[in-house]
């Protein structure tokens, strides 16, 4: 009788022909040849009288520690896939054992290439933001390995092209003040780890929050068409097309024009209706001098107490009749009508659903 795993529906493991016949893949082949690379042969090198000195047993000692250590020091190691779908399961069935949990999600699910695309750096960094405030602790150690990694390439994004500042500013304060509590706490909070690692980790997020600090705007030398440029009614649509207000406050320090309509009351008030409803506007009014209603503050009032609207150029998306949690791509969508996964629903688009940040927590919360 032939032996089942898991899953029998798999595709098993991934082979390479070679000379001397088929050989499987392993996830760490790659980086176990590289570090082959380095191990050269000690009977090449050493004479005959180093012979005595270093036995065969002591060579493949040394050889097999410094492996062990590369993959464990070795932060810049990727453990993560590069997938655009995954499989949500809650729980097992007789073909699937386990189930799906954050840290694996965030594993296996390319976030590395998603920060790089415009339309999913917001909402990336929203979703890091979250798990930094709530569930830093619930990720496993290679999730954790990655979480900091994708963070670091943040970082070093936003440092070369200047972009989102504020965005990341944010992540790195709410995670810092996260890591202090929980370090304090050792014993009493669930750490996965070294609490020496975790120390590293948090130096680390104050020389990132240093070098956003320092952080210089270069001056562009354009010769052509600058914002300034433009007439009046298109500067203001742009900024009614803001659904952020220090994104507004921000845009208004560049020209004097440009603070002139982004103190416009009517910017704001249609900026508080779109985020928050007419009931919230009674409980938290502000009045000027003359009576009319202070609009710009009265939206950084009510940030306070209510959430903002979430507004991102794409997201995660979630299969209603797979089960799936999937990458949309749109240009495949239109070009070979391509789903963004193995979908068997008559109709795949009505399955779909996006997913916001705390929604793909919460798919996670069992």
């Amino acid at each position: 009788m032939p032996f089942l795993g898991q899953d029998w529906r798999s595709p098993g493991w991934s082979w390479i022909k070679t000379e001397d016949g088929w050989k499987r893949c392993e996830s760490c082949s790659q980086e176990l040849e590289r570090e082959n690379e380095y191990n050269i042969n000690h009977n090449i090198i050493l004479n005959s009288e180093d012979e005595e000195i270093f036995s065969n047993e002591e060579c493949e000692y040394t050889s097999k520690k410094r492996k062990k250590d590369h993959f464990r020091n070795d932060t810049n190691t990727q453990c993560f896939y590069r997938e655009k779908w995954i499989y949500v399961h809650k729980e097992s069935t007789r073909e699937r054992h386990g189930y799906c949990t954050l840290g694996e999600a965030f594993n296996r699910l390319d976030f590395s290439s998603a920060i790089q695309d415009i339309r999913r750096f917001n909402y990336v960094v929203k979703l890091l933001q979250l798990i930094a405030k709530s569930q830093l602790t619930s990720l496993s150690g290679v999730a954790q390995k990655n979480y900091f990694n994708i963070l670091d390439k943040i970082v070093q994004k936003v440092l070369s092209d200047h972009q989102n500042p504020r965005l990341i500013k944010d992540l790195l304060q709410d995670l810092s003040s996260t890591l202090c509590i929980l370090i304090r706490g050792v014993g009493k909070s669930v750490l996965v780890g070294n609490i020496n690692i975790w120390i590293c980790r948090l130096e680390t997020i104050l020389t990132w929050q240093q070098q956003l600090q320092n952080l210089q705007m270069t001056k562009q030398v354009n010769n052509g068409l600058t914002l300034s440029d433009l007439p009046l009614h298109m500067l203001n649509n742009i900024l009614y097309r803001f659904s952020d207000g220090w994104d507004i406050i921000t845009l208004g320090q560049v020209t004097p024009t440009l603070y002139m309509l982004s103190e416009d009351r009517q910017l704001w008030k249609k900026l508080c209706q779109y985020h928050f409803a007419e009931k919230q506007f009674c409980r938290h009014l502000i009045l000027s001098e003359k009576g009319h209603i202070e609009w710009k503050l009265m939206y950084f009032a009510l940030q306070k107490y209510y959430p903002t609207k979430e507004q991102y150029g794409d997201t995660l998306h979630f299969c209603r009749h797979c089960s799936i949690l999937f990458w949309k791509d749109y240009h495949l969508a239109l070009l070979f009508k391509d789903s963004g996964h193995p979908c068997t629903a008559t109709d795949p688009d009505s399955c779909f659903m996006p997913v916001s940040p705390q929604h793909f927590i919460d798919l996670f919360k069992f």
